[in-house]
């Protein structure tokens, strides 16, 4: 009884750290109705992009990596000549696979045509005649062409997002079929994953990445097959227990790896995961629950250690593929077992050594009567849950819209979307893009009749249109996309309407329920908006950055920073709304109220000088004291812009608006 407590605190406990499972579904519902938009959207000659690892698994680990994987549309791996009947040999290049000369989980690729991309074709190598593309040639063509500030890691462009979330690019190619002589783990499928799971994998294909086997043959030559988008629907096949029992694993590794050098480390997260497959495929454990978790863990710990002894981690998919066979071998494997052995022999007690999760055991150690609830509603409040919905819906609102016509593709897709099965977060992930591109249609629209002879009737036809649309967005976004209106009308020189939308916005964002990004107040939030619609917190309590798409002019003051973020290769700035409205004030009120106008550039000053990164986030500071130094120098105060200017140079350059900002310095002079 007593480790069955111990269990469901841990349990507890990895829900805390990890997510509930409704924390977790959030986090995957968001990545897959990002996803099924793009692949949708994509064009023939397009890119493609999957999101795979650890986050798109539904962790949020502080060092949780954002796997990328990358692949041309137009290309296709086909496995033996008949598959080629079922594609269009002029819009797509087709690459034959061959399994010859090749350990298992590892192929050549052919180009039995001699055409393709140029990144493919300078990739290539005669192999007896033939054309075969090179794993070691394309890595190196493709690695440095995806994101200029990183490392070759494996098949992947490995690096630091601002944020210090570390990612991995693997520009691979795709195949929509199944690898047939590896489908026989079909066979042993009978309890776990279940059947539509199984139909679902096998109708997904693979993917080949660009790392051949150290040992094989044609090392330099030849492509591993990733496995990587049917482990992350096994991953998501997991109920709640498996899944911490998972990340209880990826703790275990983690600390087991602290110190040790990257050649030194022989075990990974990917180890864990294939652990936890095989347990649950194999039913080592009756029931998987809270109060079984640590059982569970043994089980898989034990295997593991199992593995090690014997010097082969088999491949789920392809078992004949053993994963230890370039590391786990000679004295590093003794070493290895021995390390693990000592664990072993200490039981799961070994755990009390673990940072990360030996509170949770002492505090059933110390008091044997604790008890604890596992419902999920008695874990996390639901201004907690919420939170992680909302800052999830905008950091996946992102969106690639160049032009009007793809607006309307893009509102045309997501109407033939709303019909199909969505859960409720899909639903409001989709409203938010819906007033994404209704915001950015507004602008757009209004461009083109200002830039062409289109006569009055035009304009003003089109600018009905706009209020439209920016008003009609407002009833599907946040609090501060109210500010896209007011934008909107200083664009269009309606001050005093700017200034009222303005004032309104002002009164929304100071409520003390508001949530603004990850900040919140439980308690005033729920009794704010406790038990309502996730469509009316959007519209009334929550608020998250502005950004501007820098193809698209909303304020002619920012041009110049637009015009240098696109210049360094990025495609939006991000302001926060409170540093915007006060932009907004100011620039409005020279026009009606100088008094005024004075006195929102103040209330600038104060936020941008002493904000701790509540209101004005340390990675948004560059473009915050930018705005500051714009205003200040549009009032004649040359030097305390110069200031400005120069704290923005010191910033983080997140917005990548420092080409802009040494252009306004050199003004001065």
């Amino acid at each position: 009884m007593a480790l069955q407590t111990i269990s469901e605190s841990v349990y507890v406990g990895l829900c805390l750290k990890i997510g509930t499972s409704q924390q977790v579904a959030i986090r995957r519902d968001v990545w897959d109705i990002i996803e099924l938009l793009e692949h949708k959207a994509a064009r023939i000659d397009d890119i493609v992009t999957m999101i795979s690892g650890s986050r798109r698994e539904g962790f949020r680990f502080k060092d949780s990596d954002m796997d990328i994987m990358f692949w041309p549309n137009n290309h296709r791996v086909i496995w033996d000549f008949s598959q080629a009947t079922l594609y269009n040999t002029l819009r797509y290049t087709l690459i034959l696979c061959d399994s010859s000369e090749s350990p298992p989980g590892f192929r050549l690729l052919w180009l039995p045509l001699e055409e393709a991309g140029s990144n493919v074709l300078s990739s290539c190598v005669r192999i007896n005649g033939a054309l075969c593309i090179s794993s070691a040639m394309f890595r190196d063509n493709t690695c440095t062409m995806i994101q200029q500030v990183s490392t070759v890691h494996g098949p992947c462009s490995s690096g630091i997002y601002a944020d210090g979330v570390e990612y991995d690019y693997a520009y691979c190619f795709a195949s929509e079929f199944w690898p047939p002589s590896d489908s026989s783990w079909t066979d042993r499928c009978h309890s776990w994953p279940p059947p539509h799971v199984v139909d679902d994998i096998m109708r997904s294909g693979c993917h080949f990445v660009a790392i051949g086997h150290k040992l094989g043959k044609h090392a330099d030559n030849e492509w591993r097959i990733s496995f990587s988008q049917a482990e992350q629907k096994l991953v998501y096949a997991m109920n709640h227990a498996q899944f911490l029992t998972y990340g209880l694993l990826k703790y275990f590794v983690k600390e087991f790896n602290n110190g040790l050098s990257e050649e030194e480390k022989l075990l990974c997260s990917y180890h864990m995961k294939t652990t936890v497959f095989w347990a649950i495929q194999q039913n080592a454990i009756a029931h998987w629950c809270p109060q079984n978790l640590l059982a569970g863990f043994w089980v898989c710990f034990k295997l593991l250690l199992k593995w090690v002894y014997e010097g082969v981690c088999p491949n789920f998919f392809i078992p004949e593929n053993n994963m230890f066979l370039n590391k786990v071998h000679g004295e590093a494997q003794r070493n290895l077992f021995t390390q693990l052995y000592g664990l072993y022999e200490k039981g799961i007690a070994f755990l009390l050594q673990s940072p990360s999760i030996s509170s949770y055991i002492m505090d059933v150690l110390c008091n044997p009567r604790l008890s604890f609830n596992t419902e999920e509603r008695t874990l996390i409040t639901e201004a907690l849950l919420d939170r992680d919905l909302f800052y999830q819906m905008y950091k996946k609102d992102t969106l690639h819209l160049i032009n009007l016509h793809s607006c309307m593709k893009l509102l045309h897709m997501k109407e033939q979307l709303i019909s199909s099965p969505l859960t409720q977060c899909q639903i409001h992930m989709l409203q938010k893009h819906t007033a994404t591109i209704l915001q950015k249609s507004a602008f757009m629209l209004h461009d083109m009749y200002t830039d062409t002879s289109g006569g009055n009737k035009q304009m003003y036809i089109a600018d009905k249109r706009s209020c439209y649309m920016l008003k009609l967005a407002a009833k599907f976004g946040f609090v501060s996309d109210l500010l896209y209106i007011a934008m909107y009308f200083y664009r269009t020189f309606r001050f005093r309407e700017a200034l009222s939308v303005i004032e309104m916005t002002k009164v929304k964002l100071a409520q003390p329920g508001l949530m603004y990004r990850s900040h919140v107040d439980p308690d005033r939030y729920t009794e704010a908006v406790g038990g309502r619609s996730w469509s009316y917190k959007m519209r009334h309590v929550v608020a998250c950055y502005i950004t501007l798409y820098n193809h698209t002019c909303y304020i002619n003051e920012l041009t110049p920073e637009q015009q240098s973020s696109s210049l360094n290769h990025d495609h939006t700035l991000d302001i926060p709304p409170y540093i915007l409205l006060h932009m907004l004030e100011f620039l409005c009120c020279r026009h009606v109220d100088p008094m005024r106008a004075q006195a929102a550039l103040d209330d600038l000053q104060v936020l941008v000088h002493h904000d701790r990164g509540v209101f004005v986030p340390v990675l948004n500071r560059d473009i915050s004291w930018e705005i500051l130094g714009i205003c200040q120098q549009m009032t004649g105060n040359h030097q305390d812009a110069l200031y400005s200017y120069t704290q923005s140079l010191r910033q983080y350059p997140l917005n990548k608006i420092d080409t802009a900002t040494r252009h306004r310095i050199q003004d001065f002079h």
